[in-house]
């Protein structure tokens, strides 16, 4: 079953030209054609299925800075700005709240990681504090468990996933974008070495600035052009209660169980870095780059093979411009949740809070995280192909740097002022021997 997403409708006329072309309608999409079309460029917005249908609307809809890699940080803060306006700006609401996000543990292996990431809070001045186990029983006022401390960050906090996708393409049709659902981009139209347009299923969009925004299908994309994204995906489950008792007011983590209050009342509710890695064609081509992030990551995963060696993303796929693509025959990724671990997700957050004890199920869903060698994204032109830009492999850490992530896509496209230093997200550093370092993601 797929979450619930606040529905959008379509323009109708596919535009013969536009000044940009996004592809995918996540919220890296939808935040990257809002931004182009603030600086009244034409913009189309083309997805495949519908605006946030993916991965946009699965995931837990933290907005923070805390415990972020250091490359990603600048931008998480420049982030966190851009979202305290954004329901001003469009005049709808996204579900934003600095409702702040707490950390506790029975770990000490998880307070140290914390303390050692307060160095690089100092550095950034990220408002983030350590808690003693008794400020961390505090702060999680009927829980069961005897914490031995954590971490809270007062000025982070939590979006609605239903709502922020397609709320930004809704502003981005404020200021003049098209957006275009049941519509997939089967690949880009070039001449003499550089990007002439977009095929979609609908028809020819002229074009020199292309955007692939396609999160778990960008390297399937990139690939048909002869461009090499290395992607890996991990497959989770979430689920979503009805409301029920006020245990949490934004965050929360714990490495048993993690919990989001969601505005209904209700509470998203995953365990962290679970996950299913399936054996797939696309991970089989990359797995040499992915040693480190399977190494550090080999406890939390399965490994397994299933429906996904053969359909979606990370599969083999080959397909003309004028044939049905792999992009229309998955209008909409939705794999399948594991019950088992939904179950475990369930009786763990019973178990920590007994308030809980009779709360209803009203969703379970599966969830496609991709991921990069380094799980830092790509926001990067692609210089062996002028006029083609990528904003992908988010690492799961995608929704809050939503806003951010499209505000620099645009900048970099549009060649203005970058608003961070885009080097971190250069798609070169796979091709040009750079050291990646340790994969990010706390």
């Amino acid at each position: 079953m797929s979450p619930l997403v606040h529905p959008i409708p379509s323009d109708e006329k596919l535009p013969e030209k536009a000044d940009v072309v996004v592809i995918g309608g996540g919220i890296i999409g939808a935040a990257a054609a809002y931004y182009l079309s603030k600086r009244r460029l034409k913009v189309a917005l083309v997805e495949k299925g519908w605006i946030g249908g993916e991965q946009s609307s699965r995931n837990w809809g933290w907005c923070r800075q805390q415990n972020r890699d250091a490359r990603e940080l600048p931008l998480a803060i420049k982030g966190m700005q851009l979202w305290d306006g954004l329901a001003e700006e469009i005049g709808q609401d996204l579900g934003f709240r600095r409702s702040g996000l707490v950390y506790a543990t029975a770990l000490p292996e998880n307070m140290a990681q914390w303390e050692r990431w307060r160095t690089v809070a100092r550095q950034f001045g990220v408002d983030t504090r350590m808690l003693s186990a008794a400020e961390a029983k505090a702060m999680t006022p009927g829980s069961t468990a005897t914490w031995i401390g954590g971490v809270y960050s007062p000025t982070d906090g939590k979006a609605e996933p239903s709502l922020a996708a397609p709320v930004l393409a809704q502003g981005a049709r404020n200021n003049g974008a098209a957006v275009f659902q049941d519509c997939a981009a089967r690949g880009l139209d070039i001449a003499n070495g550089k990007v002439t347009g977009v095929v979609t299923e609908k028809g020819l969009i002229r074009t020199d600035a292309v955007l692939c925004a396609g999160g778990a299908w960008a390297s399937m994309f990139c690939r048909r052009h002869g461009v090499n994204l290395p992607q890996a995906s991990v497959r989770t489950t979430i689920l979503r209660t009805k409301p029920t008792a006020d245990i949490v007011q934004g965050g929360l983590y714990t490495p048993e169980v993690a919990f989001t209050r969601r505005l209904d009342g209700g509470y998203s509710i995953a365990i962290s870095g679970r996950g299913t890695l399936e054996v797939t064609p696309q991970g089989i081509r990359y797995a040499a780059q992915f040693i480190p992030m399977f190494r550090k990551h080999l406890k939390a995963l399965h490994f397994g093979i299933g429906r996904s060696f053969f359909e979606g993303p990370s599969a083999f796929a080959r397909w003309s411009f004028d044939q049905v693509s792999p992009f229309e025959r998955i209008r909409v990724l939705d794999p399948a949740p594991d019950k088992k671990m939904a179950h475990l997700t369930l009786a763990r957050a019973k178990a920590l809070y007994p308030a809980l004890a009779d709360v209803e199920v009203a969703e379970t869903w599966g969830a496609w995280i991709d991921s990069t060698p380094d799980a830092t994204p790509v926001i990067s032109q692609i210089p062996s192909l002028p006029g083609f830009f990528v904003a992908a492999g988010f690492s799961g850490h995608g929704f809050g740097l939503g806003p951010a992530a499209g505000h620099l896509a645009a900048d970099i496209i549009s060649g203005d002022n970058p608003l961070v230093d885009p080097r971190p997200f250069r798609y070169s550093r796979f091709t040009d021997r750079s050291d990646l370092g340790a994969p990010g993601g706390l």
